[in-house]
Protein backbone atom coordinates (compact mmCIF):
# COMPACT_ATOMS: atom_id res chain seq x y z
CA UNK A 1 0.00 0.00 0.00
CA UNK A 2 1.63 3.20 -0.97
CA UNK A 3 2.95 5.24 2.23
CA UNK A 4 1.42 8.62 0.80
CA UNK A 5 -2.35 7.64 1.66
CA UNK A 6 -1.54 6.17 5.10
CA UNK A 7 -3.28 8.35 7.72
CA UNK A 8 -3.19 8.27 11.88
CA UNK A 9 -5.92 10.20 13.35
CA UNK A 10 -4.71 11.31 16.75
CA UNK A 11 -7.41 11.59 19.29
CA UNK A 12 -5.64 13.73 22.60
CA UNK A 13 -7.49 15.88 25.05
CA UNK A 14 -7.74 15.97 29.07
CA UNK A 15 -8.35 12.73 30.65
CA UNK A 16 -12.02 11.88 31.53
CA UNK A 17 -12.94 13.73 28.30
CA UNK A 18 -14.20 10.85 26.75
CA UNK A 19 -11.36 9.96 24.30
CA UNK A 20 -11.84 6.18 24.62
CA UNK A 21 -15.18 5.80 23.15
CA UNK A 22 -14.75 8.03 20.47
CA UNK A 23 -11.57 6.56 19.47
CA UNK A 24 -13.93 3.44 18.88
CA UNK A 25 -16.26 4.22 17.29
CA UNK A 26 -13.42 6.05 14.84
CA UNK A 27 -11.82 3.07 14.39
CA UNK A 28 -14.65 0.67 13.88
CA UNK A 29 -15.97 3.70 11.24
CA UNK A 30 -12.41 2.93 9.51
CA UNK A 31 -12.41 -0.63 10.28
CA UNK A 32 -9.14 -0.46 11.96
CA UNK A 33 -7.10 -0.74 15.17
CA UNK A 34 -6.29 1.47 17.79
CA UNK A 35 -2.47 2.58 19.26
CA UNK A 36 -2.66 3.85 22.77
CA UNK A 37 -0.69 6.74 24.01
CA UNK A 38 -0.95 6.55 27.61
CA UNK A 39 1.99 6.10 29.55
CA UNK A 40 0.36 3.73 32.21
CA UNK A 41 -2.57 1.66 30.69
CA UNK A 42 0.86 -0.14 29.36
CA UNK A 43 1.14 -2.38 32.07
CA UNK A 44 -0.90 -5.17 33.10
CA UNK A 45 -1.04 -4.48 36.91
CA UNK A 46 -2.62 -1.38 36.25
CA UNK A 47 -6.37 -1.15 35.44
CA UNK A 48 -8.83 0.29 37.37
CA UNK A 49 -6.41 3.53 38.24
CA UNK A 50 -5.41 3.93 34.61
CA UNK A 51 -9.19 3.94 33.49
CA UNK A 52 -8.28 1.52 30.78
CA UNK A 53 -10.87 0.13 28.09
CA UNK A 54 -12.82 -2.26 29.57
CA UNK A 55 -12.92 -5.90 28.21
CA UNK A 56 -15.90 -5.50 26.11
CA UNK A 57 -14.31 -2.18 24.80
CA UNK A 58 -10.59 -3.98 23.73
CA UNK A 59 -12.94 -6.64 22.14
CA UNK A 60 -14.34 -4.39 20.22
CA UNK A 61 -11.26 -3.22 18.14
CA UNK A 62 -8.00 -4.33 18.45
CA UNK A 63 -5.97 -2.25 20.83
CA UNK A 64 -1.84 -1.95 20.55
CA UNK A 65 0.25 -0.90 23.67
CA UNK A 66 -2.37 -1.79 26.77
CA UNK A 67 -1.56 -4.85 28.78
CA UNK A 68 1.51 -5.04 27.21
CA UNK A 69 4.34 -5.09 29.95
CA UNK A 70 4.71 -5.37 33.84
CA UNK A 71 4.47 -2.55 35.48
CA UNK A 72 8.26 -3.19 37.32
CA UNK A 73 9.21 -2.83 33.61
CA UNK A 74 9.99 0.91 32.96
CA UNK A 75 9.27 2.46 29.53
CA UNK A 76 10.18 5.75 27.82
CA UNK A 77 8.87 8.39 25.50
CA UNK A 78 11.35 6.71 23.23
CA UNK A 79 10.40 2.93 23.47
CA UNK A 80 7.39 4.33 23.29
CA UNK A 81 7.98 6.17 19.40
CA UNK A 82 10.24 2.50 18.43
CA UNK A 83 6.72 0.40 19.34
CA UNK A 84 4.32 2.64 17.57
CA UNK A 85 6.12 3.23 14.96
CA UNK A 86 6.04 -0.92 14.44
CA UNK A 87 2.40 -1.06 15.53
CA UNK A 88 1.72 0.90 12.83
CA UNK A 89 3.70 -0.66 10.07
CA UNK A 90 1.67 -3.98 11.12
CA UNK A 91 -1.88 -1.94 10.85
CA UNK A 92 -0.64 -0.42 7.34
CA UNK A 93 0.27 -3.79 5.91
CA UNK A 94 -3.24 -4.06 5.73
CA UNK A 95 -5.17 -0.69 5.69
CA UNK A 96 -4.65 2.74 4.81
CA UNK A 97 -5.57 4.34 8.26
CA UNK A 98 -4.69 4.05 11.99
CA UNK A 99 -6.17 5.59 15.56
CA UNK A 100 -3.80 7.02 18.31
CA UNK A 101 -5.34 8.10 21.44
CA UNK A 102 -4.29 8.98 24.74
CA UNK A 103 -3.36 11.62 27.23
CA UNK A 104 0.18 11.55 27.55
CA UNK A 105 1.79 14.68 25.24
CA UNK A 106 4.97 13.83 24.85
CA UNK A 107 4.07 10.13 23.59
CA UNK A 108 1.96 11.48 21.19
CA UNK A 109 4.68 13.90 20.01
CA UNK A 110 7.28 10.91 19.67
CA UNK A 111 4.86 8.92 17.11
CA UNK A 112 3.88 12.46 15.46
CA UNK A 113 7.54 14.05 15.06
CA UNK A 114 10.42 12.28 16.93
CA UNK A 115 12.15 12.84 19.70
CA UNK A 116 15.17 14.62 20.03
CA UNK A 117 18.35 12.29 19.94
CA UNK A 118 20.23 12.32 23.01
CA UNK A 119 23.53 11.13 24.54
CA UNK A 120 23.48 8.13 26.93
CA UNK A 121 23.26 8.52 30.65
CA UNK A 122 24.79 6.81 33.30
CA UNK A 123 22.71 4.24 34.72
CA UNK A 124 24.72 4.02 38.10
CA UNK A 125 23.65 8.14 38.53
CA UNK A 126 20.12 6.68 37.58
CA UNK A 127 19.89 4.00 40.01
CA UNK A 128 20.97 6.91 42.69
CA UNK A 129 18.84 9.53 42.13
CA UNK A 130 16.25 7.04 42.08
CA UNK A 131 16.78 5.67 45.41
CA UNK A 132 17.21 9.08 46.62
CA UNK A 133 13.79 10.52 45.20
CA UNK A 134 12.26 7.13 46.87
CA UNK A 135 13.97 8.46 50.54
CA UNK A 136 13.32 12.36 50.43
CA UNK A 137 10.41 13.08 47.86
CA UNK A 138 9.46 15.58 45.71
CA UNK A 139 10.50 18.99 47.44
CA UNK A 140 14.46 17.46 47.28
CA UNK A 141 14.26 16.40 43.60
CA UNK A 142 12.54 19.95 42.99
CA UNK A 143 15.28 21.69 44.99
CA UNK A 144 18.48 19.64 43.26
CA UNK A 145 16.82 20.31 39.82
CA UNK A 146 16.42 24.08 40.69
CA UNK A 147 20.72 24.11 41.73
CA UNK A 148 21.90 22.02 39.24
CA UNK A 149 19.51 22.42 35.98
CA UNK A 150 17.91 26.32 36.99
CA UNK A 151 17.16 26.50 32.90
CA UNK A 152 15.24 23.14 33.03
CA UNK A 153 13.75 24.08 36.42
CA UNK A 154 12.50 27.36 34.78
CA UNK A 155 11.09 26.09 31.32
CA UNK A 156 10.17 22.31 32.29
CA UNK A 157 7.25 20.31 34.30
CA UNK A 158 8.26 20.81 37.72
CA UNK A 159 5.94 18.79 39.66
CA UNK A 160 6.65 15.88 37.55
CA UNK A 161 8.73 13.47 39.42
CA UNK A 162 9.71 11.43 36.04
CA UNK A 163 10.94 14.74 33.96
CA UNK A 164 12.58 16.07 36.65
CA UNK A 165 14.50 12.82 37.69
CA UNK A 166 15.46 12.53 33.85
CA UNK A 167 16.67 16.44 33.92
CA UNK A 168 19.09 15.29 36.78
CA UNK A 169 20.37 12.53 35.68
CA UNK A 170 21.28 13.84 32.49
CA UNK A 171 23.19 16.65 34.35
CA UNK A 172 24.92 14.56 36.46
CA UNK A 173 25.58 12.12 33.26
CA UNK A 174 26.60 14.67 30.90
CA UNK A 175 27.47 18.12 32.40
CA UNK A 176 24.93 19.39 30.11
CA UNK A 177 21.50 20.82 30.20
CA UNK A 178 18.91 18.38 28.69
CA UNK A 179 16.95 21.81 27.38
CA UNK A 180 19.82 22.16 25.04
CA UNK A 181 18.79 18.86 23.16
CA UNK A 182 15.42 19.95 22.59
CA UNK A 183 15.64 21.24 18.64
CA UNK A 184 12.45 21.17 17.79
CA UNK A 185 13.63 19.12 14.51
CA UNK A 186 11.02 17.21 13.27
CA UNK A 187 11.64 13.80 11.59
CA UNK A 188 9.65 12.16 8.28
CA UNK A 189 7.39 10.02 8.76
CA UNK A 190 5.46 7.54 6.06
CA UNK A 191 1.85 9.13 7.03
CA UNK A 192 0.01 11.94 7.64
CA UNK A 193 -1.36 13.04 10.99
CA UNK A 194 -4.89 14.88 11.49
CA UNK A 195 -4.90 15.44 14.88
CA UNK A 196 -8.12 16.12 17.33
CA UNK A 197 -8.48 17.86 20.39
CA UNK A 198 -11.58 16.83 22.63
CA UNK A 199 -12.58 19.27 25.23
CA UNK A 200 -15.53 20.27 27.27
CA UNK A 201 -16.64 23.39 29.62
CA UNK A 202 -14.14 23.17 32.61
CA UNK A 203 -17.16 22.74 35.10
CA UNK A 204 -18.47 19.28 33.00
CA UNK A 205 -14.63 18.00 32.49
CA UNK A 206 -14.35 18.34 36.58
CA UNK A 207 -17.51 16.63 37.13
CA UNK A 208 -16.92 13.60 35.47
CA UNK A 209 -13.18 13.63 36.76
CA UNK A 210 -14.71 13.94 40.57
CA UNK A 211 -17.49 11.23 39.23
CA UNK A 212 -15.38 8.86 37.59
CA UNK A 213 -12.72 8.60 40.58
CA UNK A 214 -16.23 7.71 42.39
CA UNK A 215 -16.72 5.00 40.08
CA UNK A 216 -13.08 3.80 40.61
CA UNK A 217 -13.61 3.10 44.27
CA UNK A 218 -16.24 1.21 43.54
CA UNK A 219 -14.74 -1.35 41.05
CA UNK A 220 -12.19 -1.81 43.68
CA UNK A 221 -9.55 1.00 43.17
CA UNK A 222 -8.48 0.02 46.95
CA UNK A 223 -8.29 -3.61 45.91
CA UNK A 224 -5.90 -3.25 43.40
CA UNK A 225 -3.62 -0.42 45.37
CA UNK A 226 -3.18 -3.14 47.86
CA UNK A 227 -2.31 -6.01 45.61
CA UNK A 228 0.64 -3.47 44.23
CA UNK A 229 1.20 -1.90 47.71
CA UNK A 230 4.71 -4.57 48.07
CA UNK A 231 6.05 -2.39 44.77
CA UNK A 232 4.86 1.50 45.77
CA UNK A 233 8.43 2.13 45.17
CA UNK A 234 8.63 1.88 41.68
CA UNK A 235 8.42 4.86 39.67
CA UNK A 236 5.78 3.56 37.53
CA UNK A 237 3.62 3.41 40.92
CA UNK A 238 4.41 7.11 41.71
CA UNK A 239 1.23 8.08 39.80
CA UNK A 240 -2.19 9.88 40.65
CA UNK A 241 -4.57 7.20 41.92
CA UNK A 242 -2.06 5.05 43.60
CA UNK A 243 -0.15 7.54 45.47
CA UNK A 244 -2.70 8.65 47.66
CA UNK A 245 -4.13 5.18 48.53
CA UNK A 246 -0.68 4.38 49.36
CA UNK A 247 -0.47 7.26 51.83
CA UNK A 248 -3.92 5.87 53.06
CA UNK A 249 -2.51 2.36 53.34
CA UNK A 250 1.07 3.62 55.43
CA UNK A 251 -2.06 5.73 57.61
CA UNK A 252 -0.98 9.04 56.67
CA UNK A 253 -4.82 10.51 56.10
CA UNK A 254 -8.14 9.02 55.58
CA UNK A 255 -9.69 6.91 52.99
CA UNK A 256 -12.06 9.88 52.38
CA UNK A 257 -9.01 12.46 52.34
CA UNK A 258 -7.21 9.78 50.12
CA UNK A 259 -10.02 10.27 47.47
CA UNK A 260 -10.69 13.83 48.00
CA UNK A 261 -6.96 14.03 46.81
CA UNK A 262 -7.35 12.05 43.61
CA UNK A 263 -10.07 14.15 42.20
CA UNK A 264 -8.16 17.67 42.84
CA UNK A 265 -4.67 15.84 41.69
CA UNK A 266 -6.87 14.67 38.22
CA UNK A 267 -7.81 17.66 38.20
CA UNK A 268 -4.78 19.45 38.48
CA UNK A 269 -3.47 16.67 35.78
CA UNK A 270 -6.52 17.68 33.48
CA UNK A 271 -4.97 20.90 33.58
CA UNK A 272 -1.82 20.53 32.81
CA UNK A 273 -2.78 18.47 30.03
CA UNK A 274 -4.59 20.80 28.13
CA UNK A 275 -1.53 23.51 28.82
CA UNK A 276 0.49 20.70 26.78
CA UNK A 277 -2.02 20.64 23.97
CA UNK A 278 -3.04 24.00 23.75
CA UNK A 279 0.61 24.55 22.71
CA UNK A 280 0.17 22.27 19.83
CA UNK A 281 -1.29 24.30 16.41
CA UNK A 282 -2.35 21.46 14.98
CA UNK A 283 -4.85 19.89 16.64
CA UNK A 284 -8.35 20.89 15.53
CA UNK A 285 -10.17 21.28 18.63
CA UNK A 286 -13.87 19.71 18.99
CA UNK A 287 -16.57 19.29 21.66
CA UNK A 288 -16.22 16.10 22.96
CA UNK A 289 -20.04 15.52 23.30
CA UNK A 290 -20.89 16.68 19.46
CA UNK A 291 -23.08 13.78 18.54
CA UNK A 292 -21.59 14.79 15.20
CA UNK A 293 -18.27 14.21 16.25
CA UNK A 294 -17.02 11.18 14.33
CA UNK A 295 -18.08 12.74 10.42
CA UNK A 296 -16.35 16.30 12.06
CA UNK A 297 -13.45 14.12 12.24
CA UNK A 298 -13.50 12.70 9.34
CA UNK A 299 -14.36 15.71 7.11
CA UNK A 300 -10.93 17.47 8.21
CA UNK A 301 -8.00 17.15 5.41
Amino acid sequence: MASSENTVYVIAGPTAVGKTAIAISLAQRLNTSIISADSRQCYKEMSIGTAKPSEKELAAVKHYFINEFPVAESLTAANFEELSLRYLDEIFSHTNTAVVTGGTGLYIKALCEGLDEMPEVNSDIAHQLNENFESYGLSWLQQAVRNEDPEFYEKGEVKNPARLLRALIFKRSTGDSITNYHTGTHKQRNFRTVKIGLELPREVLYERINKRVDSMMEQGLLEEVKGLYPLRHLKNLQTVGYTELFEYLDEKCTLDEAVTKIKQNTRNYAKRQMTWFRKDKSLHWLHADDPAIIDKILAIK
